[in-house]
């Protein structure tokens, strides 16, 4: 089987494998439960002919197949010949290691709700990158053994033949460091929160785009120099301002201009998942002049697995998202051609003047 087994039947959700014809190939327990159709009853039969879906997706779904992209549908109903709908959200995403296999992911409203309570978005698709944790832990071994042999056929090979064994261990670890950044992104440690300069930790990441990714770029500093201190992790937010400057950077490939601007917005109050309201009044937005978002992934860069660039992970704006979510904060995007506006909004630390004037 192209997945492993135990954790194949592990799976929290319902979840599908399909050929290239969108022939369902495998289905886990959750999925049969789900559908109340037996394996045997799947198997073989075409996803959009078994499964139900009150939503015209072939082709988004076979655009996202085309592209090596995933695609995520939320608030669709979602059932089948044997079982009423039930209003479910949806996940299709590329089966790494393979050329055309896909999984598909139900996960119904009630299940999605739980998964996603304590998320700032309410959106990430917690169950799919369990998943690949999971496939992430039981591929990085035979990867390694994949890399030693390849470098050990290499030996005594001619210069030809070792452009081939050379790109083997290439992919292979390109793969392993998608599978670390995966890894990554499910086990983060708790913030440490602490008070924090947020011009500090923004002159950190300019310093270190200005001569790494962003060295082609003009990056130019717009801030509120009476902005208090918020509560946040040092080290996470830096991570989150230099993943926002990276992407940026890589969204103009040429010179570009790039504003980090600051500002005290006193009567922003945010709801969360509890009912209660917080106060987010400090506020970061990172401004590009690049393209902008690709509008069909536009409502879903948060998402795991979201990406617009070829042979992106979709990792790096849902570790934002996270990260954020995790210090208490709000993060949201405006995106049309030639200006994205990514604006992140925290709380004031404790006992600081929330008037922001000194």
């Amino acid at each position: 089987m192209i997945v492993d087994n135990a954790l194949w039947s592990s799976l929290p959700v319902p979840a599908l494998l399909l050929d290239a014809s969108d022939i369902i190939i495998a289905s886990n327990p959750a999925a049969e439960s789900f559908l109340n159709i037996s394996s045997k009853g799947l198997q073989g039969q075409r996803l959009w002919e078994k499964v139900l879906i009150d939503a015209p997706l072939e082709r988004p779904f076979a655009r996202a197949r085309e592209n090596r992209t995933s695609l995520f549908v939320n608030d669709v109903d979602v059932g089948s010949g044997e079982r009423p709908p039930m209003m479910c959200n949806l996940q299709f995403a590329p089966l790494q290691g393979t050329d055309d296999t896909m999984i598909v992911m139900i996960s119904p409203r009630e299940i999605a709700s739980r998964i996603n309570q304590n998320h700032s978005s309410g959106k990430a698709a917690k169950s799919a990158i369990g998943m690949a944790e999971m496939l992430a832990h039981e591929i990085k071994n035979p990867l390694a053994g994949i890399t030693g042999a390849a470098q050990l056929l290499s030996m005594g090979l001619s210069a030809e033949d070792q452009e081939m064994t050379d790109l083997i261990v290439a992919e292979s670890r390109r793969i392993v460091k998608l599978l670390e950044q995966v890894e990554q992104f499910g086990n983060l440690r708790p913030p440490e929160l602490r008070p924090v300069n947020i011009h500090d930790i923004l002159d950190r990441a300019r310093q270190s785009a200005a001569v790494g990714f962003g060295a082609h770029m003009l990056i130019v500093e717009e801030y509120d120099p009476s902005l208090p201190q918020t509560m946040a992790d040092g080290d996470q937010l830096l991570q989150v301002f230099l993943n926002l400057l990276k992407n940026a950077s890589e969204a103009c490939k040429e010179a570009g201009t790039i504003r980090l601007h600051t500002f005290y917005d006193a009567a922003l109050r945010v709801r969360r998942a509890d009912g209660t309201q917080a106060r987010l009044p400090l506020q970061v937005e990172v401004i590009d002049d690049g393209p902008g978002l690709p509008p069909e992934i536009a409502d879903d860069v948060f998402e795991p697995f979201v990406s617009g660039r070829e042979n992106g992970t979709g990792l790096g704006l849902a570790l934002v998202s996270k990260l954020i979510g995790d210090a208490g904060g709000w993060i949201s995007v405006d995106s049309v051609p030639g200006r994205t506006v990514f604006r992140i909004s925290l709380p004031v630390a404790p006992n600081e003047n929330e008037e922001g004037v000194k």
